[in-house]
């Protein structure tokens, strides 16, 4: 079947047999496997990753359940770099349920940024497609299927293909966490203030304008994109550049990357103590 998903051609029974197979799943943790083992079927994929993003809570990982399968770069974004990831911010912004590039997602100087080089380049990906499956009114499951370069870009066959099958997926996903969340859900950690993070770093040093051009530049955006959002010139974003440079006693974005991931570790850690000496605790 995955010569001829290649080729743009999906035969109805072995298409039928393995979606009676997955749905065999439906109700065991070893859904998610069998998912993967679908989905490559359809399309070719180096790494795959499956998490539910959900208010208040920092990202759930469905899939890989073996923790040999889990590196550190996969417990920073979880932890905390998913904050500049493109894909959680397209769902924090209500982007529909469907099949995307990460590329359609990402602001224009993404690939420049640290968290691009930390979390995507050590992996060598050139492409990543994301299928979103909205579970409730908080909480979206995004499946991201990662090519290295030496495989190149998704082809058009493979990506029409997903689509196709798309809405089958869409509601078997919805019918497994129906029956699975709260074996996930409960021991979730709360995301906390981290929410907060990119409002409260740099405060008190950063004005609330530098502040704001400083969120967007860790998102991936240049001069240009963050002068059409925030309804500025180029040169007025070049020099609150240089000024947040001056101010955070920075010379690039790995240095305020670096400054970044600080100050999520201070919010995480202040979290952790007012848990701790909490009197109803």
């Amino acid at each position: 079947m995955l010569k001829n998903a290649l080729h743009g051609q999906l035969e109805l029974p072995d298409l039928i047999k393995d979606l009676s197979n997955l749905t065999c799943h439906l109700r065991v943790p070893s859904f998610m496997s069998a998912l993967e083992t679908f989905l490559r079927k359809l399309c070719y994929f180096d790494t795959i990753v499956i998490v539910t993003y959900k208010k208040s809570l920092k990202p759930i990982l469905l899939h890989p359940s073996d923790p040999a399968q889990q590196t550190p770069t996969l417990d920073l974004y979880l932890n905390q770099a998913y904050l500049l990831d493109p894909l959680f911010n397209a769902i924090s912004q209500h982007i529909s349920p469907g099949v995307y590039r990460l590329v359609e997602m990402s602001p224009d100087s993404f690939e420049e940024t640290e968290y691009y080089q930390t979390c995507y380049r050590d992996f060598d990906l050139v492409d990543e497609i994301n299928l979103l499956v909205d579970l409730d009114k908080t909480t979206t499951c995004a499946v991201s299927l990662g090519r290295k370069r030496a495989v190149g870009s998704i082809r058009r066959t493979e990506l029409n293909n997903l689509k196709l099958v798309f809405p089958i997926i869409e509601a078997l996903i919805s019918q497994f966490w129906l029956a699975q969340a709260n074996e996930y859900t409960t021991r979730a950690p709360s995301s906390g203030p981290l929410k907060q993070a990119l409002k409260t770093f740099g405060q008190g040093v950063l004005t609330d304008r530098e502040q704001e051009v400083l969120g967007l530049l860790l998102k991936g955006h240049s001069s240009k994109s963050i002068a059409e959002q925030l309804g500025i010139s180029a040169g007025t974003v070049k020099v609150h550049r240089k000024n947040i440079h001056a101010r955070l006693d920075t010379s690039t974005q790995s240095e305020i990357f670096t400054l970044f991931l600080n100050h999520l570790d201070a919010l995480d850690r202040g979290k952790r103590e007012t848990h701790e000496q909490s009197p109803t605790e």
